[in-house]
């Protein structure tokens, strides 16, 4: 069970990282752990999610607490009915954009706050070890808890018109289309979905839009059908990825510059906060500071155990990761991969009606040639960061220095950021410069480096 209990969430290839007997104890002692008497509980189409739904909710109802069962479900579903209505403890069964043999539970608190390995997820993952399990004697019950027609009423509130539009949506077969076949039915016309119907073994591809290969259909359909964008979900639909008019795949980062058009229409002269990840081009801060001064950037570690609780903490208004997820204050501070297309679908409409197109903007927000996220597997993750680290320090002092989630060095040309996975065995590395030749000559000088530590 150890080995599924990631920063994040829990995780892990069901039937050896962990079975229904864990998912069992896990269940025991979220109501203890949680202090709470009723815990929400959703879950994705994955084989193995029943099982386990079934599995937790009997730890859940033993420990004398009630489960609130929504069934089939998003995960930011999961996290809006969290704080919409009060609940103390919510878990959501998926791996998320992981392969079909894997599955997880993102487990969350109070007003939809995530539940990392250093807020709770340690002490559930010591008491289900460690303890022993004595079943009260008044059982929980298992209460239907279907909201999903509110939800997408909450949602409708940020559809656009999209009558004169073309879109293309990947679904990736996971749950993102429980959502849009209700909230986009006025519009069949207008989209064209490939790879919709929710399946758990994910029959077309892995449901992961961050690695490009997956990205393929899309891209193709784009272009087919003259689209004026292309949006791509994950399994869970908590992220979402998008092509420009010409199906190029738009580095999930540059969104968070796009947003502003968004959120800064109808805002004053007070100041706004963002929040990007440690990952994050230059070209976001650059781009929304420019265009709107009272805009300040944040910058914090990857992942929404992160994420989640920084952008409330700075009371940010919206904020964004490489990865593809974006946070909103509107959205109790978490996120939302359908709401973010929702935003983006209003953002593209109106450069249609001036003539502009997103891969267009796109253009004016990115300057910086990027490595892309590189990653290495080795052994000695700490020592070759701090070698790759001292290497460039000792050549010339950084402009900025960011040293949480692994290091971000900033100098006058170029900058890059290396960081440890949280959730797998991989060194992480991302280089960004203002040409092409300087990309390539600081992104060998690190490979070299680290080479050593293979």
């Amino acid at each position: 069970m150890k080995n599924a209990f990631h920063s994040y969430d829990i995780r892990g290839i069901y039937g050896k990282d962990f079975n229904k007997e864990d998912a069992y104890k896990i269940g025991f002692f979220l109501p203890e752990l949680l202090n709470t008497n009723k815990i929400l509980v959703g879950r994705d189409v994955r084989s193995s999610s029943e099982e386990i739904f079934e599995a937790l909710s009997s730890g859940i109802t033993d420990a004398s607490a009630d489960v609130y069962e929504i069934g089939l479900s998003t995960t930011p579903m999961v996290y809006w009915l969290t704080a919409k209505y009060g609940f103390d403890a919510s878990v959501q069964i998926t791996a998320s954009h992981n392969p079909k043999e894997y599955n997880g539970m993102k487990i969350s608190r109070t007003n939809a706050l995530p539940v990392g390995f250093n807020t709770g997820l340690n002490k559930l993952l010591e008491m289900a070890t460690t303890r022993d399990i004595k079943p009260a004697q008044t059982k929980g019950k298992v209460i239907k808890f279907d909201k999903r027609d509110e939800y997408v009423e909450f949602l409708k509130g940020y559809l656009p018109d999209l009558s004169n539009m073309t879109i293309s949506i990947d679904g990736s077969n996971g749950m993102a289309y429980l959502i849009l076949q209700d909230l986009l039915a006025d519009y069949n016309n207008q989209i064209n979905y490939i790879f919709e119907t929710p399946d758990g073994t994910f029959p077309n591809h892995d449901p992961n839009p961050l690695k490009i290969e997956n990205v393929k259909w899309l891209s193709e359909l784009v272009t087919k059908t003259k689209s004026d964008i292309g949006i791509i979900f994950d399994g869970d639909a908590d992220r979402v990825m998008f092509t420009d008019e010409k199906g190029n795949f738009i580095s999930p980062d540059l969104m968070i510059a796009v947003m502003g058009h968004y959120f800064m229409k109808n805002n004053g002269n007070e100041t706004v906060k963002v929040l990007q990840d440690i990952r994050t081009s230059k070209s976001v801060g650059e781009y929304l500071t420019k265009h709107w001064p009272n805009i300040e950037m944040h910058i914090w570690k990857v992942g929404r155990a992160h994420a989640a609780l920084k952008l409330r903490e700075i009371d940010g208004l919206w904020g964004g990761e490489l990865a593809g997820h974006y946070y909103f204050k509107d959205f109790y501070y978490s996120d939302s991969g359908i709401l973010a297309s929702l935003i983006i679908l209003q953002i593209v409409k109106e450069l249609k009606q001036q003539g502009m197109t997103i891969g267009e903007l796109i253009n004016e927000i990115s300057k910086y040639h990027n490595s892309g996220e590189i990653n290495f597997k080795i052994e000695h993750k700490k020592e070759a960061m701090e070698a790759v680290v001292n290497h460039f320090t000792a050549q010339e002092k950084p402009q900025k220095v960011y040293d949480f989630d692994g290091y971000r060095l900033e100098y006058p040309d170029w900058w890059f950021n290396i960081r440890p996975s949280n959730t797998e065995p991989y060194l992480r590395l991302l280089v960004e410069a203002k040409t092409e030749e300087l990309l390539k000559e600081k992104t060998e000088e690190i490979k070299s480096i680290i080479a050593h530590y293979d």
